[in-house]
């Protein structure tokens, strides 16, 4: 299992807006080959950043498939006006925890 981190910070103000965005683009990610979940998560001290999460199979199931897809355009329209500036995205493996 692959972890897509992708930090992203949004124009203050349009939280809401975002969040409706990432909603709305949900499908887009769970009919993905590979996917196996995605969470959007708020920073508390600054609600205007966030992480959103996705599980892939593989790695090449999101670098590969997922970004050179329709859907991934689509995504990018539904939420990009609200980012700052590029979201930082990195990949992680878990090497401890319950399932290790």
């Amino acid at each position: 299992m692959v972890y897509e981190m992708a930090q992203i910070e949004v124009i203050r103000g349009k939280e809401r807006d975002f969040e409706a965005g990432v909603s709305q683009a949900l499908a887009l990610f769970t009919r993905a080959r590979g996917c196996r979940g995605v969470e959007l998560h708020r920073q508390i001290e600054q609600p205007d950043r966030y992480i959103l999460i996705v599980q892939w199979k593989t790695i090449e199931d999101h670098t590969v498939l997922f970004r050179e897809s329709a859907d991934f355009q689509e995504w990018r329209r539904l939420v990009g006006s609200f980012f700052v500036k590029p979201p930082i995205v990195e990949h992680f493996e878990v090497v401890l925890g319950p399932d290790r």
